[in-house]
């Protein structure tokens, strides 16, 4: 017995508790970090407060390792412990020196969305400029088929589908744009942008009545005086930030301006393109106490696309059979596109783990649209010559709108033990007015089209004169419990919430439940798997209402007040995997997913114009597998590549057709490498390939979509070179920071993408669908210089 006792205390004197906190840089909790000790086979995670513990045993030396990517490990080694043992630990971010697209998990993806850092998106090579947006282009999941286009489809969705956050405040597009080139600069300001959330679907209820996906954008606050000036041969940009030494007040500001008249001048019809868009934002935060801080945003756009085209010449068809269309122009169009935005946030920590925030933000945009275009058009058979049509169009629109939405919202968030609770409750007051007249008119040898022999009629016109005036109560609940199993090996995540929206104009309440689960496993750390299901509704704005009677060749527009939301029902599986090859970090993802779409509203794609038929109802579904490889495929530098798999249909007049954002595949790969023995030089590399979408003559029911157009292709290849490297501040009487010079080849293949179609319609009603192209061959020459 006394040779037991002494064997049993023996053993007890052998085994330790070791525990301690895990912090960032700004001595904020790290969860999920990776708490090992390899030589005994022990892991453990940190929790939502950045706490660990475990029991090892006691040896001479025990080596503990610290780690979570996007972060320097640390190792600590501990030397004959006994009994409990405590270790803080700081870990402190990688540094990245790089100047591109850097996407760096610093906390691992355990809900619908995915958090992707940018680290100076601006050296990638860009056509449209809208440089935040093509990044959310490339991801899985995502398309688009047209690079002057800021817009694009998420999973089968339209264009409206996609909701968008600026410090917690969704922001709106204008209305009235019906193609890429009168599109300008979006809402968002890259160089003023700290964080990007993105999901494609299964994403919480903080986010807001849209059926496809939500981009969450976080302005920074400037640590340090800082600033950059860029311009290239389609634009120029400006940043400037502020900070006192206390960090109590910031205050940033950019300027935008772009102009894509070079671009343009690619493009098959030419004319005299002067398009001008600026933009200036400012982002204002003040701090004056650890309870108290003020955030303001403003933002103020200012839009014009001036076209006086002239003439166009088009060849299209097969090798056997090539097609001439030829159009001389008179004319002219002028848009003009005024948006300003603004919100004031003040909040109130109540304690460490409470804060109450009232958010006040308005959206107001002026729009007109106006253009007088006539074409005398010749279409031939170039092999013999032959005119299949002559005729001539004449094309007016005068469409004005204005529209004004003011919001206020309270939001609370709580933390408690294992939960982050958040809460918020929103009113919002809509009012739109729209004075709409457009037409077109087609001469075909002579015959005014459609020809009936005793009518004169236009073969499109439109009219509309309407006004909404309307309040919408938005309302969500939301926790996020996060737990491990007894044995601190399984890591759980758990995000439910249940979202409530009322409109008075339809009189319709909804309410969407969502739920999703992730999951990293005790048999490998550096798998996550995730789940997630909910009820999604796409609430109806302003388009949607729209519905058309036509009487005596007159089409006239009216809201309906009858339009229920749309719904999808979204069921996820999704599995992430980190590995290291050749030494290099990488990480694979694949989601599969299953959408069920109900009292969908039809709707036309022209370009990037979206006209629904609130008079119809219909069913259907999206259903698909999206993969992406992300890592550094060169060391130093991040890539990635994505394939996505897609089928969707829906049912209409009782027949099954797909969805007009059908693309059944797509493939994107983003690129970057530096010259052999040097830093200095670097090349990124953007390429795209998507299936191509339905479409079918203008002006016809959806079920007569009988085409597909080609597939879109795409590579874009930069070059950049680091003239001025002083990162590290080697040059302390030297200002600038960073200076690269960089030259572009857009579109390098110069491949003609086809957007949309001209139908050419002669007297016999024979029509020919005429390709429109995007832009070709380009170079563009650009310069940063950072401060």
């Amino acid at each position: 017995m006394p040779a037991l006792l002494f064997l049993f205390t023996r053993a007890e004197a052998q085994t330790f508790t070791l525990q301690g906190r895990v912090v960032d840089e700004q001595s904020n909790p790290m969860e999920m970090v990776t708490v090992s000790v390899l030589r005994q086979g022990k892991v453990a995670m940190t929790n939502l407060k950045g706490e660990y513990s475990m029991e090892l045993i006691s040896q001479d030396s025990v080596e503990v390792k610290f780690s979570m990517v996007g972060y320097k490990t640390k190792t600590r080694v501990l030397r004959k412990p006994r009994g409990k043992q405590t270790i803080q630990i700081q870990l402190i971010e990688e540094n990245k020196e790089l100047n591109e697209v850097v996407v760096t998990e610093r906390v691992r993806q355990t809900t619908g969305t995915e958090q992707l850092d940018v680290k100076d998106v601006r050296q990638q090579p860009s056509a449209s400029g809208n440089v935040v947006e093509e990044m959310i282009q490339g991801q899985a999941g995502v398309s688009t088929h047209s690079e002057l286009s800021s817009q694009y489809n998420v999973r089968g969705g339209s264009f409206d589908e996609n909701s968008v956050y600026i410090n917690n405040v969704e922001v709106y597009r204008p209305f009235l744009v019906r193609s890429g080139q009168q599109e300008g600069l979006s809402v968002i300001n890259p160089d003023m942008v700290e964080r990007v959330g993105f999901s494609t679907g299964g994403y919480e209820a903080k986010y807001g009545d849209k059926m496809s996906s939500a981009l969450d954008i976080t302005y920074r606050r400037p640590q340090r005086i800082e600033g950059s000036v860029s311009a290239s041969l389609l634009g120029a940009s400006a940043y400037l930030g502020l900070a006192d030494k206390k960090k109590k007040f910031t205050w940033s500001n950019g300027l935008r301006y772009k102009t894509n008249k070079y671009l343009l001048g690619s493009m098959e019809t030419k004319g005299e393109y002067s398009p001008n868009f600026l933009d200036y934002q400012t982002y204002l935060t003040w701090q004056p106490n650890k309870r108290w801080s003020l955030e303001v945003i403003g933002d103020i756009s200012e839009n014009h696309y001036n076209f006086h085209p002239q003439d166009r010449e088009t060849k299209f068809g097969t090798m056997e059979s090539v097609k001439s269309f030829r159009v001389y122009f008179d004319g002219q169009e002028k848009d003009v596109f005024r948006t300003f935005f603004g919100t004031v946030n003040l909040t109130r920590h109540i304690t460490d783990n409470t804060r109450f925030s009232l958010i006040a933000s308005a959206f107001s945009t002026d729009e007109q649209e106006r253009y007088d275009i006539q074409g005398q058009y010749w279409l031939t058979q170039t092999e013999t010559s032959e005119n299949l049509g002559v005729g001539t169009y004449m094309e007016h629109a005068r469409n004005y709108l204005k529209a004004d939405v003011k919001s206020v919202k309270l939001l609370m968030d709580h933390r408690f033990g294992k939960h982050q609770m958040q809460a918020a409750v929103t009113y919002k007051m809509e009012h739109i007015r729209e004075r709409s007249n457009e037409y077109e008119m087609r001469d075909s040898s002579g015959y005014s089209i459609p020809h009936t022999g005793r009518d004169l009629y236009m073969i499109y016109s439109l009219k509309a004169r309407n006004e909404l005036k309307a309040n919408r109560v938005e309302t969500y609940i939301m926790d996020t419990y996060k737990w491990m199993n007894a044995a601190q090996t399984t890591f759980y995540t758990l995000n439910y919430g249940l979202r409530f929206s009322h409109w008075n104009y339809n009189r319709e309440s909804i309410l969407s439940p969502r739920l999703s689960l992730a999951v990293v496993p005790a048999w490998n750390h550096d798998v996550t798997l995730r789940f997630a299901a909910g009820l999604y509704y796409q609430a109806p704005f302003f388009k949607e209402l729209r519905d058309t009677l036509t009487t005596n060749g007159i089409t006239v527009a009216n809201l309906r007040n009858d339009t229920k939301s749309q719904r999808s029902i979204h069921l996820i599986a999704a599995y992430d995997q980190r590995f290291k090859m050749l030494g290099r970090p990488f990480k694979f993802t694949a989601e599969a997913y299953y959408k069920f779409l109900s009292n969908l509203v039809p709707y036309t794609v022209d370009n990037v114009k979206i006209v629904y038929d609130a008079s119809q109802l219909c069913n259907g579904h999206a259903t698909g597998l999206d993969m992406k490889l992300y890592g550094e495929f060169v060391p130093g530098s991040d890539s990635w590549l994505t394939f996505s798999l897609m089928n969707t249909r829906m049912k209409i007049n009782g027949t099954s057709i797909p969805l007009p954002t059908d693309q059944r595949y797509a493939m994107n790969l983003f690129f970057t490498d530096y010259f052999p023995g040097t830093e200095r030089w670097k090349m990124s590399l953007k390429l795209a390939y998507a299936d191509g979408l339905p479409f079918g003559a203008p002006h016809r029911s959806l079920d007569k979509m009988p085409f597909r157009a080609p597939a879109y292709k795409r590579a874009d290849i930069g070059m950049s070179f680091r003239a001025i490297n002083n990162e590290k501040h080697e040059q302390p009487k030297n200002p600038i920071r960073n200076l690269w010079l960089g030259i572009d080849c857009l579109n390098l293949f110069g491949i003609n993408n086809v957007n949309s179609y001209y139908w050419i319609t002669d007297v016999t009603n024979q029509q020919y669908a005429v390709p429109n192209y995007l832009t070709g061959r380009q170079i563009n020459a650009r310069v940063l210089v950072e401060f």
